[in-house]
């Protein structure tokens, strides 16, 4: 072989230790992959006297990445300590400098990747990311090249495992949310300050990304409609399971007539479905396209060494294409399709009330769906001569500005004590 790639990697965390792990463990193999010894020239660390995981000659340590990123006996550099500053500007300048940038980094990715895609084209480098989305679940690849040929019509992920083992904690036990997500935060699951994770936004960059890929559109994040798990209860998912549907932190791509849907929020999905198997941290990603049909990509979505799997794919990639020539160079996204506003968006509803329990109460309720062309599907009510009592409708598809005008005339009739939750119902997902 010729003499070996050198890396920098930026960032020794838990996705850093994994790629050095990896490289340790299977270096004759990963060599034979790509055609070329890698050796780990510099690594970017906040801290050279933190304890690591995996063993690290101290020499190659350094507390400033910009000189990771100019280091000219640099060939590849790696990017995964994370966040967007000062991530953006190093990997834009190691994309300056001609070096290859692989990066896990699904914030920079949802917020730069045009701009960073862009420059990487003028600049004749590849960028590569399959890390940034489902940890070591293979899509960005798929989408990419395996399904080239197909016009995408729909993605729709279980993509942040936080949420999924709150959820199913939750379904199983019929635990409440704050106490699962104490278990999940002991349990390493949940960070201490969880909000990106149950609020949906971790989410919402990795649609933004896989939505700008599948569609060749700039999709920002901004652009994304998220909501996250903290209102679900057990009752909600007890009543969804009487109806044959389990509750999941769905993320939704889908072009129709010419415009995009992309959101993030929970939903009930139906028992048969596949998605609905997806338990515990893993993740799934549910594509359709027009010619391959009906695909799903399975498997655990974070974690060290399942990240560090797809960073090191990538790896090989790069090297293969610096030994041997070509390139996987992306244009940014060259399409302008416009983004369905979540008013715009058609769906089935899951709407729990809470009312008294007295005649006529259904029909003043009824009425009130119907004054807004709301159509209801099916009913529950719980509970006898007591105050208030739930009541829960499912409504056939109706507009998101419907529901929301019927909830709001609801929400004021006397006998309605509270609008407890408000659920979409992907039917067909």
């Amino acid at each position: 072989m010729e003499k070996p790639v050198q890396v920098g990697l930026l960032g020794c965390g838990t996705v850093g230790s994994g790629v050095l792990s990896i490289l340790q463990a299977n270096a004759e193999r990963i060599a034979a992959r790509a055609g070329a010894l890698i050796e780990v020239r510099r690594v970017a660390v906040r801290d050279l006297k933190k304890y690591r995981t995996v063993s690290l000659d101290e020499a190659l340590l350094t507390t400033d990445p910009w000189e990771v990123v100019s280091d000219p006996s640099v060939d590849i550099v790696i990017e995964v300590m994370g966040g967007v500053d000062p991530a953006r500007d190093l990997i834009a300048a190691a994309v300056d400098n001609g070096k290859p940038v692989i990066t896990a980094n699904k914030e920079v990715l949802a917020k730069h990747g045009p701009e960073l895609l862009s420059l990487a084209a003028r600049r004749g480098v590849d960028l590569f990311f399959e890390g940034s989305v489902a940890g070591g679940i293979p899509i960005i690849k798929p989408l990419r090249e395996s399904l080239a040929a197909n016009r995408v019509q729909a993605i729709v992920g279980i993509i942040n495992g936080t949420t999924n083992y709150v959820l199913t904690r939750m379904s199983r036990e019929g635990m409440p949310f704050a106490e699962v997500l104490r278990e999940a935060q002991a349990l390493g699951y949940a960070e201490a300050d969880p909000a990106s994770d149950v609020e949906g936004y971790d989410a919402a960059f990795k649609i933004a990304i896989l939505a700008s890929l599948a569609f060749e559109t700039p999709v920002r994040v901004e652009d994304v409609y998220c909501e996250g798990i903290t209102r679900i209860t057990p009752e909600d998912i007890r009543y969804g399971r009487e109806l044959g549907y389990e509750i999941k932190l769905l993320a939704i791509a889908r072009e129709h007539e010419g415009r995009l849907e992309v959101r993030v929020h929970p939903a009930f999905i139906p028992a048969a479905h596949p998605l609905a198997a997806v338990t515990d941290v893993f993740n799934a990603i549910f594509v359709r396209g027009d010619a391959v049909g009906e695909l799903m990509f399975y498997g655990r979505g974070a974690g060290s060494l399942p990240t560090g799997s797809a960073v090191v794919a990538d790896l090989v990639d790069a090297v293969r294409r610096l030994r041997f020539g070509g390139n996987g160079r992306l244009q940014p996204p060259a399409a302008q399709l416009p983004i369905k506003p979540i008013e715009e968006t058609v769906s089935r509803y899951y709407v729990s009330l809470k009312v008294v329990d007295r005649p006529g109460v259904l029909a003043k309720i009824a009425a009130a769906f119907g004054e807004n062309d709301v159509s209801i599907d099916s009913v529950i009510q719980k509970g006898r001569l007591e105050d208030p009592v739930d009541l829960v409708f499912v409504t056939h598809e109706v507009q998101e500005a419907n529901i929301r005008r019927a909830l709001a005339q609801i929400s004021r009739l006397p006998v309605v004590r509270q609008v407890s939750n408000v659920i979409r119902v992907e039917a067909e997902v």
